[in-house]
């Protein structure tokens, strides 16, 4: 396989047919190497529209889904970023070459240590891989904590938890993957205010849930 050909295929034909026209990041995924943060029984598949087998049941996003949610949360280079699911920590690199400093939240320890191996091995230093769950928001410590400018949540959630709406600044953007199988909404919350905020409902997706999401309530009264 000419490995530059297929990254420039997966760009060509997936990427930006699905509306990622941000040559910045066209060109940030040139550089940043898919193929290095894909398991290696799976490595034919870096540049496929394919969701990836990682370990512990989860998956990598598709190419053009890491993409639209790069393009879509307009990262600035002073920014700080909280990722929920950092899986092999390919989303938090990306997000970490256009951010300041990235947190990103894994809840399986094997996965955690994997994406902590991938990017230490491509040179991102500016990312924070923390064990925990982060299903319900994620406060954080010292001077990475929140309120952060942007949070990307890389798994789906029934709803979208409160907490999270509070650990953004006012200006700051949150990502998130809203509803239950078959048709999920990606979504960008904006905090206007204090106490305001701007929805937007980006596309229709489906993507694997987060492990301990709030499930709500499906009881009438």
């Amino acid at each position: 396989m000419n490995i530059e050909q297929a990254r420039f295929n997966m760009i060509e034909q997936q990427i930006r047919p699905w509306d990622v026209l941000d040559q910045d990041i066209l060109e940030l995924l040139l550089v940043a190497k898919r193929e290095n943060f894909v398991p290696a029984a799976h490595r034919n598949l870096a540049f496929m529209d394919t969701e990836i087998p990682l370990p512990c049941g989860q998956s990598m996003f598709t190419p053009k889904l890491e993409a639209r949610i790069l393009q879509e949360v307009a990262l600035k280079k002073h920014e700080t970023v909280l990722e929920i699911g950092a899986g092999s920590g390919y989303m938090a690199a990306l997000l970490a070459l256009k951010a300041r400093h990235v947190t990103t939240v894994e809840i399986e320890p094997e996965l955690k240590a994997l994406a902590e191996q991938t990017l230490a091995a491509n040179g991102i230093t500016n990312v924070k891989v923390e064990l925990g769950d982060g299903a319900h928001g994620w406060a954080g410590s010292g001077s990475e904590s929140a309120p952060y400018d942007v949070i990307v949540i890389s798994g789906s959630l029934p709803v979208l938890p409160d907490a999270f709406l509070q650990q953004i600044k006012i200006g700051g953007r949150i990502l998130a993957i809203v509803g239950e199988a078959p048709v999920m909404s990606a979504v960008l919350v904006t905090r206007v205010s204090d106490t305001a905020f701007n929805t937007i409902k980006l596309f229709e997706t489906n993507v694997r849930p987060l492990k301990n999401a709030t499930t709500p309530s499906h009881f009438r009264f």
